[in-house]
């Protein structure tokens, strides 16, 4: 078999670059490619599996053209990606599931107390020289324990949140799939079962002192946080977001946090990555962290693996371990640049 092409946009961590390094040739610019450069890549024909990152975009425009056997995305999310788009080009596409979700959340538990109890006003107080000494309304916070909870989304990030939270004794209130919804059993509740109370989409948004979001962004979730729902919420609640950024209106809330219609938000993911809206970080109620979600050694570590693995199985015609999309290689199908009897060639300099 003849030796794949990997191009990683960005390198992953160790053993991500030695596993595709033994398996085949890896190219990873000096820096990020731009959007026009990662398309012109991708068209070459010079690359067999391209390895991305959340940053790159892979609409379908880039993809109509591309050449490549498969993608293996360095994330759980494939929002940067139109499935639809590379299933009809026969292109694979493989992510990280189920490996960074005590990282996350643990986040998001950390976001909730630091968000109630004011911790970086408070650490920036102290800092300043401001601290005289214990005072009896110094930066007074907002209970977590007896609090209640809403998820929105319940699934695996959402369940060992849930876990978390009964351990600070809060009441955990859920919706499964807003804005719409589903029955959970008892039976899929499993440990869970009463201990947590499924809710309307509605109720959970007017019941919960701490919102967390836990949904994937479709349309459907684009959005879901809006100004209407931020009305709705109590004037009084935080509102957490480690999922992704464009399920909140960033301005709306950037709006409701200056009027007070919710006391403080904690926020690990934007709607426009790096990008703030204007006036969010000059807020004092809000907890904002640069995306670290998954932000532990060993699970960054884990997740280059198993993204790696899934490259190159993919370079060798195999349908990866964790596919996103594995009807891209149904019987019969396959790509402009099929593993059966292509030669790529020599990938460009870059």
């Amino acid at each position: 078999m003849k030796s794949s092409t990997f191009l990683v946009t960005t390198p992953i961590p160790e053993p991500g670059m030695s596993i595709l390094a033994e398996a085949g040739k890896v190219v990873s610019p000096a820096v990020c490619p731009t959007p026009d450069l990662l398309r012109e890549h991708c068209s070459s024909g010079a690359f067999d599996i391209l390895v991305s990152q959340l940053s790159d975009r892979l609409d379908a425009p880039l993809l109509k053209s591309a050449k490549i056997r498969g993608i293996s995305n360095y994330a759980v999310g494939v929002n940067n990606i139109d499935i639809a788009a590379a299933t009809m080009r026969s292109i694979m596409v493989a992510n990280t599931p189920g490996i960074l979700t005590d990282a996350t959340a643990d986040i998001t538990m950390l976001l909730i107390l630091g968000a109630a109890r004011r911790v970086v006003e408070s650490d920036q107080f102290l800092r300043a020289g401001k601290f005289t000494g214990w005072q009896p309304d110094l930066l007074l916070g907002r209970d977590v324990s007896g609090a209640t909870l809403g998820l929105a989304g319940f699934g695996r990030i959402a369940r060992a949140v849930a876990r978390r939270a009964l351990g600070f004794d809060m009441r955990v209130i859920f919706c499964p799939r807003p804005p719409g919804d589903r029955p959970v059993s008892e039976e899929e509740l499993g440990e869970l079962s009463g201990r947590v109370q499924q809710v309307t989409w509605q109720e959970l948004v007017r019941s919960s002192d701490y919102l967390s979001l836990h949904v994937p962004l479709t349309t459907d979730t684009q959005h879901l946080v809006d100004a209407k729902v931020l009305e709705s919420m109590k004037d009084t609640a935080v509102l957490i977001n480690t999922a992704r950024g464009p399920i909140v209106d960033e301005s709306a809330l950037v709006h409701a946090l200056q009027m007070g219609q919710i006391a403080s938000a904690g926020i690990d993911v934007y709607e426009n990555e790096p990008r703030l809206e204007p006036g969010l970080a000059e807020l004092a109620n809000t907890v904002l962290l640069p995306h670290l979600g998954s932000a532990t050694s060993p699970v960054r570590s884990e997740m280059a693996r198993v993204c790696a693995e899934n490259a190159v199985a993919m370079a060798r015609g195999q349908v990866p371990p964790h596919p996103v999309n594995p009807e891209a290689w149904s019987a019969g199908s396959c790509c402009p640049n099929s593993f059966r009897g292509y030669t790529a060639p020599q990938p460009p300099p870059l």
